[in-house]
Parts: C-alpha cells; sequence; structure tokens
C-alpha cells in the first residue's frame, strides 16, 4: 500500500503561484491513478484535479480550469499541483489521493470513496 505525503504549502498573495508536491512511497507509484482535493473552512472535501497513470490524461475542477495544473512524475514517485493565479477562495487544506488501477470517468474520480490512500494534507492560505 502506498504512502503519500504533501508539502510545498504555505501563505501566498492573491495572484501568485504555489506549487503542491505529493510524495509516494511503499508502492508501485505508476499502478496508481492520483488526485488532488481540498477542504475548506467549514466545507466539504471537495476534487481539485486527478491525472492518469502515464500522466497523459487529467481531469480538472471547474473552479481551478485554467489556473492550476496537475502533473506526475513517475521516476521521482511525486505527483504536483501547480496553482497559478490563486485566489482567497483557494484557501484550504490540500489533500493527494492514491485510487490502485487506471483512471476512471471524471464522474467517478470526483469521489472520495474512489480513492484508497491519502497524504495528511498541507494548509495553502491566499491573502487578499
Amino acid at each position: 500500500q502506498v504512502q503519500l505525503v504533501e508539502s510545498g504549502g504555505g501563505l501566498v498573495q492573491a495572484g501568485g503561484s504555489l506549487r503542491l508536491s505529493c510524495a509516494a512511497s511503499g508502492g508501485t507509484f505508476s499502478m496508481y491513478a492520483m488526485g488532488w482535493f481540498r477542504q475548506g473552512p467549514g466545507k466539504e472535501r471537495e476534487f481539485v484535479a486527478a491525472v492518469g497513470r502515464t500522466g497523459v490524461t487529467k481531469y480538472h475542477a471547474d473552479s481551478v480550469k485554467g489556473r492550476f495544473t496537475i502533473s506526475r512524475d513517475n521516476g521521482k514517485a511525486t505527483v504536483y499541483l501547480e496553482m497559478n493565479n490563486v485566489k482567497p477562495e483557494d484557501t484550504s487544506i490540500y489533500y493527494c489521493a492514491a485510487k490502485w488501477g487506471p483512471l476512471r470517468d471524471i464522474g467517478t474520480m470526483k469521489k472520495i470513496q474512489t480513492y484508497g490512500t491519502w497524504g495528511q494534507g498541507t494548509q495553502v492560505t491566499v491573502s487578499s
């Protein structure tokens, strides 16, 4: 079973950029589709992005499309979330998650129960 550790969170001004990383260990990273979720204060956890095992196919939530980009490096067993033009409403704890096997349709990949392994999260705070 893979273990996940996120990093790269912090305080950033609106309009700025940040790159989150999620390092995997203990499993064959390339066998997992990966996702990013976030949970803001008083809100439910929501889907941000997902990427297939080869890194070719990607999904992004409408709220971040054009601003955030998910990618992965199987050689480094790491998935990234590049965040550009951030907004105060992006303030959340960001979690990466792993799903064994191929990427499914976006409806499936948006569901929390699709993923079997989660990281501990990294806080992103966007100041206005």
